[in-house]
């Protein structure tokens, strides 16, 4: 194989493989569909078995073709990341990342993002946004360099790293009859109609775990899918939620829900990011890495710096006599 295979042949095998289709992998890599067709031939009398089948109009791998592909895939690996390494020697910073967050990550990634690329103008970006469950799927398959996710799997093949605080709050509507009442007992808070993401979500999760612990049930009213649909729910009265602090910035100052005062929160977690166990970081991913931590100690410094600036009450000044 290693005489008669070529590079080519590997990345239009990836291809079709990710998004099992002939068609869809020429049009990617602009390629006609004869040509596609022709080099997975060759490979495939390379390999000596078919390493595709097709079931009605849907394309899988065959066992031999998944063991092709794990082999492909260290190989394209290994050789980004020694373009990544000449570059770096050259004094440059040139390669892809690829990031997956979940959703509620949306509202913070992209400035993370942004100020990597700043720096690194060379490195192309591709920032996948998908729920958990999603998530977990991708980093399983080792489908992307990093995943930001705030509920880390308990799962041994993942490793996770905190880098970041997120805040869950309980948000009622303005006009709700618990808006200014102060110390609210989660036991009152039980009682509301409550309006949760999908199973799986790590808010979720971290929301059944402290009712569970407290010995309380949720009155669940409705399940949704996106932090955006709760936020419109809530607003239009159909119940109460818990969402991270992150994605309420650009939305407090409508005024039309309020942070409810309840005993036990917000719940203080944390963002993670996180790969596979055993993967080895292309020298992007690290730098992002190093970037993510960087950032971390910007947040802490500028969270201990505000505190220290708050300002106590003084004591009344003593009337003139």
């Amino acid at each position: 194989m290693r005489k008669s295979t070529t590079l080519r042949q590997l990345e239009l095998f990836e291809a079709i493989a990710r998004l099992g289709s002939f068609t869809r992998a020429a049009e990617e890599l602009f390629l006609t569909q004869p040509t596609v067709s022709m080099q997975i031939k060759k490979l495939t009398d390379t390999v000596g078995m078919p390493i595709f089948e097709q079931v009605g109009k849907k394309i899988y791998l065959t066992e031999i073709g998944q063991a092709l592909l794990q082999c492909s895939k260290g190989i394209s690996e290994h050789l980004a990341n020694f373009e990544m390494i000449a570059a770096d020697m050259k004094g440059l910073k040139k390669g892809k990342l690829r990031l997956a967050v979940v959703t509620t990550a949306k509202y913070f990634a992209p400035r993370l993002l942004g100020s990597f690329s700043q720096r690194y103008p060379g490195v192309e970006v591709s920032l996948i946004v998908t729920n958990r469950e999603r998530l977990l799927e991708r980093a399983a398959n080792n489908l992307d360099d990093l995943y930001i996710l705030g509920q880390p799997p308990d799962d041994a093949n993942v490793v996770a790293e905190a880098f970041l605080e997120n805040y869950l709050v309980v948000i009622a509507p303005a006009d709700h009859p618990l808006a200014k009442v102060k110390n609210i007992p989660p036991a009152k808070l039980a009682k509301e109609p409550f309006l949760l993401r999908e199973e799986g979500s790590g808010t979720r999760i971290a929301v059944e775990r402290l009712f569970e612990h407290l010995g309380l049930k949720i009155n669940m009213r409705m399940e949704l899918g996106s932090n955006e649909a709760i936020k419109q729910s809530v607003i239009g009265g159909l119940g109460i939620s818990v969402l991270s602090r992150h994605t309420l910035e650009l939305d407090l100052p409508s005024k039309q829900f309020v942070m409810l005062d309840v005993q036990g929160f917000p719940i203080k977690r944390y963002w993670y990011f996180a790969h596979p166990a055993g993967k080895q970081l292309s020298l992007i991913a690290g730098t992002f890495v190093d970037h993510l931590r960087q950032a971390s100690r910007t947040n802490k410094q500028s969270t201990e710096t505000a505190k220290s600036k708050t300002v106590t009450k003084k004591p009344s000044a003593q009337k003139r006599k």
